[in-house]
């Protein structure tokens, strides 16, 4: 079965299963949550019961209550019939709606008082609350009767309870028959006072003064209400099956075409990727593979890319060190064949300084091959090392001395600047082979009367060995070639004073192999200084000179 077949199969059973489960679940937590509504209705009803009130406290009149009850019977979705304890229909939804009222339900109505409660001080003498309470009455009256004028004018009313829990009446546009109570023209009658002095000796003090100040407020406060919400045999709402069962449907023919689509997406750049691979495969080393988006598949083709590149460059670089070879190698070649053939024709004397020279030729094109065999190696990973503590400032002063005849015979001072032991890990024998090119390639890089230094500098857990010489320097732009092989930076020098050209590239990859690193920094006319950074052995770094 192919790749998007599968992916199809899955991704349908993966959609239609999630699909279905999704559905009843839905539509059986959705039916729960509606029976509770409507069972509860704790919200609505707080609402609802909360609004009138205000609006009886705010008003003092229960006169323009319609528009409330028309609004809220709109934002609750229930039926609200308000009457007053005397049995007064003030306002019906159903009625305002423009229908004919139907039955009410069972349940039983909810009380709303409009007046105030009483907020009087604690822990007072009783003299105290009782002149405060007598003073509420009196205000309330007052702020009832002008709170009821502005209605009835069509003013605009808001109140704020004062600290007693008394209205406060205020409007924007005060009509003129309509007189705003002022502070203290309204005293409190003298049965007023009465009624809350006789809850002096009351155990339930405040229960008294309140239940007093709604028997004196009663005349003039708004009626108490009934408030009847929702309907008789009113079945609850459930959520219908079929928009579930077509949102189901919906979902799954989309996760179809999901599955079709990230097939197709998926498909259409393995298939370029695998016409690329194959074409790479015969040969074609430019074929990649187009590369758009950040996603796995992106990220795939741009592996295969940087892969590709890099076999590419793998092949150029063979290719270029084929050549390199042919063309280091064809030079003396040809002159040892030249000879050869002249010796054996006779055109030339076999003399003792030719033979010489002709040994001298054969043994450089075998350190040519053996700096290619070790470079191979090396760059394989498969370059022997034999591991030990080996003291660096001893290492040096082994070059130094093995190098010092040269030094002295082109007149340059070969000098050693270790001035206590520093113990690595690695190979005794390479190292050598890496500051022996180093220190060879200084000398012949300096004049008669300069120097060469090989200098040990302990930097914490690492070793610094750095080579500095004198000499005519390098220049810049021949930095980023000098570890390249068979390059020199001087295109005049030859075999017999530059080298194969392989020296710094196989100290470099040596240095890698042992967790260090090599760079170079130079300056025409001024020098050239080599630094090589090692990891020290546990404990290498001695603490004096010996």
């Amino acid at each position: 079965m192919s790749f998007r077949l599968r992916v199809l199969g899955l991704l349908m059973l993966v959609a239609l299963t999630a699909t279905a489960a999704t559905a009843w679940l839905t539509l059986r937590q959705a039916n729960r949550q509606v029976q509770e509504t409507v069972t509860a209705g704790r919200q609505e009803v707080s609402r609802i019961t909360g609004e009138l009130r205000a609006y009886g406290f705010a008003h003092g009149t229960w006169e323009g209550l319609s528009p409330t009850v028309t609004q809220l019977a709109q934002d609750t979705g229930q039926r609200i019939r308000v009457v007053t304890e005397s049995d007064v229909l003030l306002a019906d939804s159903d009625a305002l709606a423009g229908r004919d009222p139907r039955a009410l339900s069972s349940q039983p109505p909810v009380l709303v008082d409009p007046r105030p409660v009483l907020q009087l001080p604690e822990g007072q003498a009783p003299q105290t609350p009782t002149k405060l309470a007598a003073t509420a009455i009196a205000d309330y009256r007052a702020a009832v009767a002008y709170a009821a004028c502005l209605t009835r004018a069509g003013a605009e009313v808001t109140a704020a309870a004062d600290d007693f829990g008394v209205p406060r009446i205020s409007t924007d546009r005060p009509p003129a028959q309509c007189e705003k109570p002022k502070p203290g023209a309204n005293p409190p009658t003298s049965r007023d006072l009465d009624a809350v002095r006789s809850c002096g000796t009351e155990r339930r003090f405040t229960d008294c003064l309140q239940r007093a100040f709604n028997e004196q407020t009663a005349s003039v406060a708004p009626p108490r209400l009934e408030i009847r919400l929702g309907v008789q045999n009113e079945s609850p709402p459930t959520l219908a099956a079929a928009p579930t069962v077509a949102v189901a449907a919906g979902v799954a023919l989309a996760a179809i075409l999901g599955a079709l689509f990230l097939s197709r997406a998926v498909l259409r750049p393995v298939r370029a990727m695998t016409l690329a691979a194959k074409g790479l495969g015969e040969g074609d080393l430019g074929r990649r593979v187009p590369v758009s988006g950040r996603d796995e598949i992106a990220q795939l083709g741009g592996a295969f890319n940087r892969m590709a590149d890099s076999i590419q460059a793998g092949e150029e670089r063979q290719r270029r060190l084929t050549g390199d070879i042919a063309h280091e190698l064809r030079t003396p070649l040809a002159n040892l064949r030249g000879y050869l053939e002249a010796l054996r024709d006779g055109v030339v004397e076999p003399t003792p300084e030719l033979l010489a020279s002709l040994h001298e030729e054969a043994m450089l094109q075998q350190r040519i091959v053996d700096d290619l065999q070790d470079l191979a190696l090396a760059e394989a990973g498969t370059l022997t090392y034999h591991p030990a503590q080996v003291d660096l400032r001893e290492l040096l002063e082994t070059g130094r001395t093995a190098h010092h005849a040269q030094a002295e015979s082109a007149g340059v001072a070969l000098e050693l600047e270790a001035p206590r032991p520093v113990f690595v890990t690695a190979d005794p024998d390479r190292l050598r082979q890496v500051v022996g090119n180093l220190v060879g390639n200084a000398l012949r890089a300096t004049a008669a009367g300069g120097s060469v230094t090989l200098a040990l500098i302990p930097r914490g857990e690492l070793a610094v060995v750095e080579v500095r010489d004198t000499g005519k320097g390098i220049a810049a732009k021949d930095l980023p070639h000098l570890f390249d092989r068979f390059w020199r930076a001087d295109a005049s020098r030859g075999r017999a004073t530059g080298g194969s050209g392989l020296g710094l590239s196989i100290a470099r990859q040596i240095v890698t192999d042992h967790r260090g690193t090599i760079e170079v920094r130079s300056a025409v006319g001024a020098g050239t200084t080599f630094t090589i950074v090692l990891p020290t052995a546990p404990g290498g770094v001695a603490s004096g000179g010996r």
